[in-house]
This record gives C-alpha cells, sequence and structure tokens, in this order.
C-alpha cells in the first residue's frame, strides 16, 4: 500500500474532535475523493498526510514510512513525493505561468538554484510539456494574475507534477470555480495523473463530480468516516446518512452499513 493511515485523530480539546478513529489504506494509482459536510474534517484529514496539520494520535504510513514521526529535513524530503494543490491556488501573481510551474521544484533542487532561476533545460522543457498537457502553452509568460480561476489551477496542477511525487493532494481544488471551470480542472486533474499513474486524493463538496471521476469514494460526517468504497455504491440513502442525519454514536449507527469496496458490511 502506498498510504496507510492507522486510527488518525486530532481533537482540539478533550470533547471537540476534528478526526475520530480515522483508519484506511490507499493503493498506487487510486483516484480517491473525499466528501462530506462543511467542517466534517475533509480538509484537516487531506492536510495531516502532508503534516501541515500535525495529528493528535494514530499513525499514518507513507510507503512503509510513519509521516507522523519524522521531522526537519526527513519531513522536508518526504513532502517532496507529496503534491500538493490548494483551492487558493497559492501561486505568485506577479510571475509568469512557467516560473511558477518550475517553483514545484523546489524541494529537489539547491537553494541557489531557485533564488536565481538557474532550472536546467530538461526542467524547464517539462514544464512547458506539463502546461501543454493541460491547455495552457499560449499563456506560457503571462503573469498568472492575468489568468481566470480555472487557468491558475491548472497551473497549480502543473506545479505538483513538476515534483515528480508519488502521491498528488488536491484541498477543494474547484470551490472557487464556476461549474464549467470545475469540469475543466477535473478532468484534466484525472487525466494527468492516469498518464502518470499517479495516486491522488481530492477533497470535495460536489458529489456528482466525486460520483464521476473518482475510483472511490470516503464519506465523512463529524469527524468520522461513515461510507468507504466505489462510486457506483453512493446511492441517495448513503448521501442522506453522510450530509443530513445529526452525528450519532457508534452505538446509534449500528445497523447503518458502513461501505467498503462497494459491498456492505453491517456493524
Amino acid at each position: 500500500m502506498l498510504l496507510d493511515i492507522k486510527q488518525l485523530e486530532k481533537k482540539y480539546t478533550d470533547k471537540q474532535y476534528a478526526l475520530k478513529n480515522i483508519t484506511f489504506q490507499v493503493a498506487k494509482g487510486e483516484f480517491l475523493v473525499i466528501i462530506g459536510p462543511s467542517g466534517a474534517g475533509k480538509s484537516t484529514l487531506i492536510r495531516s498526510i502532508n503534516q501541515l496539520v500535525k495529528p493528535t494520535g494514530g499513525n499514518i504510513y507513507f510507503n512503509n514510512e510513519d509521516v507522523t514521526a519524522v521531522t526537519g529535513a526527513a519531513l522536508r524530503k518526504l513532502r517532496s513525493r507529496i503534491g500538493m494543490i490548494f483551492q487558493h491556488y497559492n501561486l505568485i501573481s506577479r510571475t509568469n505561468v512557467l516560473k511558477n510551474v518550475l517553483h514545484g521544484r523546489l524541494g529537489k533542487v539547491s537553494a541557489l538554484t531557485s533564488t536565481f532561476g538557474l532550472y536546467s533545460q530538461e526542467e524547464r522543457e517539462k514544464a512547458v510539456a506539463l502546461l501543454k498537457t493541460v491547455g495552457l502553452e499560449e499563456h506560457l509568460y503571462k503573469k498568472t494574475k492575468e489568468l481566470s480561476g480555472g487557468q491558475m489551477q491548472r497551473v497549480g496542477i502543473c506545479r505538483a507534477l513538476m515534483q515528480e511525487p508519488q502521491l498528488i493532494l488536491a484541498d477543494e481544488p474547484i470551490a472557487s470555480l464556476d461549474p464549467k471551470s470545475s469540469e475543466t480542472v477535473m478532468s484534466y486533474l484525472k487525466k494527468v495523473t492516469e498518464e502518470q499513474q499517479l495516486t491522488c486524493i481530492v477533497n470535495l463538496h460536489q458529489v456528482e463530480i466525486a460520483k464521476r471521476y473518482a475510483t472511490r469514494i470516503i464519506g465523512i460526517r463529524a469527524g468520522e468516516i461513515v461510507f468507504d468504497g466505489r462510486p457506483e455504491a453512493l446511492t441517495e440513502e448513503a448521501i442522506q446518512h453522510i450530509y443530513n442525519q445529526p452525528a450519532a454514536t457508534q452505538a446509534d449507527n449500528k445497523d447503518w452499513p458502513l461501505v467498503h469496496g462497494g459491498e456492505a458490511i453491517y456493524g
């Protein structure tokens, strides 16, 4: 398994949990979408994987390495193998598109190279090729502030891919976009991760888009996993359970099927 999360917890007080007993595995090549209502813990979960959020319990194993146990240079090295795509792009607005993509190499090159932009011809050619893949070849030298939101997010995808990661994390990548741009961004994200045989974990609010692009969906409510299965197993009843039912205790949920791999398993 590429990723193995065991009993992950994040709590702010003894009674206030952002995540509680989160346990699941992710195989290489999966396109996993995490859904759930606002405040359910989706962003906390995805940001715990690369330690942008520090969990208060449990373990996260990435390539059999315990992410929760590494710090300093070892953590920076680990993060260089995990690409991150942000909701608000996190681009340098006054820098051109090509340079923003090349910044994806920051974890792989020396400080001198990054400070003075001394990237190799091979790295520049790769950045251009990635931008062509997402339909931005005509915007290489535009400042990113001149782009639309959908175009900026495609730049963010290319920047993450420049890291040559094994895993891509996308935290609400289409939350700020209109429906057409959302479809474009998701199509390109799915395309490039499939072509490069990468694993991708995406947080989304849009259930129908999740069902269209995911190979697997995890539903989170009140910091706990209440659904885990294939898109076709995400019925209207399951969606209502994720989004509409008040948070319940484990005893309250004993008759609800937690779906794994499309098969309903009852407690």
